[in-house]
């Protein structure tokens, strides 16, 4: 197999495919690595750990034809190196020769035979709009949890509404939820997708202006004309999300969203899991405030247009900041009823989106 391409296009791809590839599978070597299989000019590389799969096809320069394994994260550190411009990757028995201008590498390859072959759902597709698919999983994957051992907290729910999709994600102590209006819902009932695909599919939806979904009972697959993601999906219980979201906030303040932002990188200096930022609202505007048992204090008086009653909250600084952020209007709104109760953010003139924010004690 030998084929040209140009090192900026290897270079993404490859860096993709390597964040994928397994690197805990000992037993397996052939997780560890991409699977390369060249006909013409039309390059096919794939990548899996067993749970989520992604194959890219590239366009290339081809000379000979013929398929390859090599390790992922070795291939993707030697391009990403490379010179700009043409890369020559040629395999000859089990060494892969990687050149550009004056720089070689050979490297072993891996036994092809025992990559899994990667058959994504065939089922009918839903077509969305990759910008605001984008747009939506930047909002909600965050608040997936991170703790493996939750499986079910450590997904994204995607489901149908009467209006179009819903995503929604929490990790027990946070919920967001966007939802995607007018996309079509049919064929989508719930399914729990795995955040970390999600992670990764986020990064690489720039590549079309749509993105396919389809589905079986034990896979989800997103594909572009270039590039085909799938995963396993989670089988599990998601939480009752609808029934934890407050439905009287009377307290409620309108904040820039930059001006609290910037608060609230003043004030995360100091705050921490264990010394949460308080903010009092009032007529007076929002004052966020953090409290040391050293006697060290941050005080930041920021604008706001307030109604209800006075009310102090304590919140996550970090957790606070990223749903601030995830609104992504000039303005948010963030209403609750008592110190003690869930908190909503919102984007000021876009229903599309919520996220919640349990409080903690103050």
């Amino acid at each position: 197999m030998k084929f040209r391409s140009e090192q900026g296009i290897l270079v993404e791809t490859l860096g993709a495919l390597a964040r994928v590839a397994s690197t805990r599978n000992a037993g397996t070597p052939a997780l560890s690595g991409v699977k390369m299989t060249l006909t013409g000019d039309t390059l096919v590389l794939s990548s899996t750990d067993n749970d989520v799969a992604i194959q890219f096809v590239v366009a290339v320069g081809g000379d000979t034809d013929g398929q390859s394994l090599v390790s992922a994260r070795t291939l993707s550190e030697i391009v990403r190196v490379m010179p700009q411009g043409k890369v020559t990757l040629e395999v000859a028995g089990d060494v892969a020769t990687v050149s550009a201008g004056r720089s070689h590498f050979t490297i072993p390859t891996l036994n092809a035979v025992e990559f899994p072959r990667l058959t994504p759902p065939d089922g009918d597709p839903v077509t969305i709009k990759s910008t605001e698919f984008k747009r939506a999983l930047g909002q909600v994957v965050l608040a997936a949890s991170r703790d493996p051992q939750k499986m079910h907290l450590s997904a994204v729910l995607l489901t149908s509404t009467p209006g179009g999709l819903r995503l929604v994600a929490t990790d027990g102590y946070r919920m967001a939820m966007r939802d995607l209006a007018g996309a079509p819902g049919e064929g989508i009932d719930q399914f729990l997708i795995p955040a970390r695909a999600l992670s990764e599919l986020q990064r690489l939806l720039d590549m079309s202006d749509e993105v396919n979904v389809r589905f079986s009972d034990l896979e989800a697959a997103f594909q572009t004309p270039s590039m085909t993601l799938s995963t396993r999906l989670i089988n599990a219980t998601f939480p009752p999300y609808v029934s934890i979201i407050p439905k009287d906030t009377p307290n409620t303040a309108v904040v820039n969203r930059e001006e609290i932002l910037d608060a609230l990188r003043r004030t995360g200096i100091l705050a921490s899991d264990t010394a949460p930022v308080r903010i009092r609202m009032s007529s007076e505007g929002a004052t966020l405030t953090v409290n040391l048992p050293d006697g060290s204090t941050s005080v930041d008086d920021i604008d706001a247009q307030f109604s209800g009653d006075e009310i102090t909250v304590a919140f996550n600084a970090d957790y606070l900041a990223s749903g601030i952020d995830a609104c992504g209007t000039d303005e948010v709104t963030i209403s609750t009823s008592a110190p003690n109760k869930p908190a909503l953010i919102r984007p000021v003139g876009d229903d599309s989106y919520l996220y919640l924010l349990m409080p903690q004690r103050l």
